[in-house]
């Protein structure tokens, strides 16, 4: 499930995400797919249906620029005195009847079900059903739940639609435990602003993706633009993609987005956009991922949670125009930091969970089985800048960390922006590195053990596996290859890790840095002139 921002949020997006996953899972609304004859829908779905319209891909083009060239204007809001009350037991009581899910007996593959606004997700999302060129609004009708007699939702009128989010569901065909479609789990997810989600290999879900990423203004408050409707076809088959359309809107741009969206090893969502501005945008942040960083292995303050680890990704993995292979591990912070990596033509980026071991994180959560988000771009993205936000956090329940590509030239007021890239949802990186991969970053006192260790000096292991390290001949000597932005270093070294897994080195440094300021740096192991790894980023910030 994706989170959207309270009215209050702060000016970079810090979210209560268990609370609203908690809220998503709980409380599930369906509505059934429109076929091409819409009597025999609503026969056999027990469903309303607005009139049909014309629709299309470019018509929904054209009228996100038509919105862009007028003064925007809020969703509508379901009377915001009731819908306020429906807080998180409320909103867990709102149980949609699945006998009205959408392709839930009309053709398509994957059923849909809807989700009811309430306290966090206030706002109204129009949803309809396509077929032949036609779509009809699908109707907000609140005999569609099963709710207690008493609830409050029940003095929610018919219109504005109290609809807020969907689910797309494992196909019906594949048949349960119970022998029954309805009780499988949905896989993938649109609720809460821009945002989305879905599952990876290991069939859990964790991070999002957002439409956008935007700061309209240096200092302003990041904007959270809404998806306002959405339009669906069927997937004829289980393996046919699921088509959604969705319109964006918001106060500095309106947009159009087509998902096709394929239920693989994990999710592929193959994604295009065209956004218009209704204003200047000095940072317009294109297929942007958020995701939740408390701590690791690199950094965990003293007792302060009984478990190793916490975090839904680990690192930030880039692949450049030039060929490098990179990865940052990432930070939480003592304050908001921005990392802008400068590239052109990137081949991909994204949010990765690499710890995939049960042990490191000892939660029935099942942090190591949350997937890696990967996009890959589709055509020439031209030049700009892969940019990653760290915020500071003290729990698990905040999405923490956004990363998300800014094209170099900003956007004016009228311009259209369009872009098409593929977001993956697995495991592992979709074109993994034949290099050697970082697995781990480890900090520690600097100095040598049994001498007194001297102020300001910190120690770095940064731990390498696979690739062509699995070749390295007893006695060979690995080079570990260092930059950073301040500082000096001294004691370096690499060795290869006493462990059973083949390929494991570690390259060992301490570093002299003086002062607040964070310093940026840069490793890989080599040998002679022949590259064995990827590349290792790091921010390091010294303590004050």
């Amino acid at each position: 499930m994706s989170r959207r921002p309270s009215p209050d949020a702060p000016s970079v997006s810090l979210l209560d995400r268990r609370t609203l996953l908690q809220i998503g899972l709980a409380a599930q609304a369906a509505i059934a797919f429109a076929t091409p004859a819409a009597a025999q829908v609503a026969a056999g779905d027990n469903l309303k249906f607005g009139p049909a319209e014309p629709f299309s891909y470019d018509g929904l083009k054209a009228l996100a620029k038509a919105k862009a060239a007028k003064p925007y204007a809020e969703p509508p809001r379901p009377n915001p005195d009731i819908v306020r009350k429906i807080d998180y037991d409320a909103h867990g009581k709102l149980k949609f009847n699945p006998e009205h899910a959408l392709y839930g007996k009309s053709p398509g593959a994957y059923p849909i079900t809807f989700m009811h606004v309430g306290q966090f997700f206030p706002k109204t999302v129009r949803m309809h059903a396509v077929a032949e060129g036609k779509s009809r609004e699908i109707l907000y009708d609140p005999s569609y739940f099963d709710m207690p007699a008493d609830h409050v939702a029940k003095g929610l009128p018919p219109q504005p639609s109290a609809y807020a989010g969907l689910w797309i569901r494992e196909a019906k065909d594949q048949v349960t435990d119970k022998g029954d479609w309805k009780t499988r789990e949905p896989f993938a997810t649109f609720l809460g602003a821009s945002y989305f989600r879905a599952i990876g290999g290991k069939g859990q879900v964790g991070m999002s993706a957002r439409g956008v990423a935007l700061f309209p203004q240096p200092g302003a408050a990041e904007e959270f633009p809404d998806f306002t409707a959405f339009w669906f076809e069927p997937a004829k088959t289980d393996g046919d993609p699921v088509t959604v359309y969705a319109l964006l809107d918001g106060p500095s741009l309106a947009g159009a987005y087509r998902f096709l969206i394929h239920r693989t090893a994990g999710t592929l969502m193959e994604i295009e956009a065209t956004v218009t501005m209704r204003q200047d945008v000095p940072r317009l942040g294109l297929a942007a991922l958020t995701s939740m960083y408390w701590f690791s292995e690199t950094q965990k303050p003293s007792l302060i949670d009984w478990r190793p680890e916490v975090h839904d990704s680990d690192g930030l993995a880039m692949w450049t125009g030039s060929g490098e292979r990179i990865w940052r591990p990432l930070n939480n912070p003592p304050r908001i930091m921005t990392s802008s990596f400068t590239d052109e033509r990137p081949r991909g980026f994204g949010l990765l969970q690499r710890d995939r071991v049960f042990d490191h994180y000892q939660d029935g959560v099942k942090y190591q089985d949350r997937p890696s988000t990967w996009v890959e771009p589709v055509g020439d993205w031209g030049k700009g800048v892969v940019q990653l936000v760290e915020l500071p956090t003290d729990d698990e329940i905040h999405d923490n960390v956004v990363a998300y590509w800014i094209p170099s030239e900003p956007t004016k007021t009228g311009e259209t922006v369009a872009l098409a890239y593929k977001l993956h949802w697995l495991d592992e990186e979709p074109y993994p590195t034949p290099l050697g991969r970082v697995v781990a970053t480890r900090l520690g006192r600097g100095g040598q053990p049994g001498l007194p260790r001297p102020p300001g000096v910190r120690k770095f292991m940064v731990e390498f596996l696979g690739g062509p390290l699995t070749d390295i001949p007893y006695g060979q000597t690995v080079e570990p290859v260092l930059w950073a932005s301040r500082g000096t270093f001294s004691y370096v070294f690499a060795e290869a890790v006493p462990s059973d897994v083949p390929g494991h080195w570690r390259a060992q440094f301490d570093l002299t840095a003086q002062g607040p300021e964070p310093v940026e740096m840069r490793c890989y192991m080599k040998v002679g002139d022949r590259v064995l790894t990827e590349t290792w980023l790091y921010q390091y910030i010294p303590p004050a």
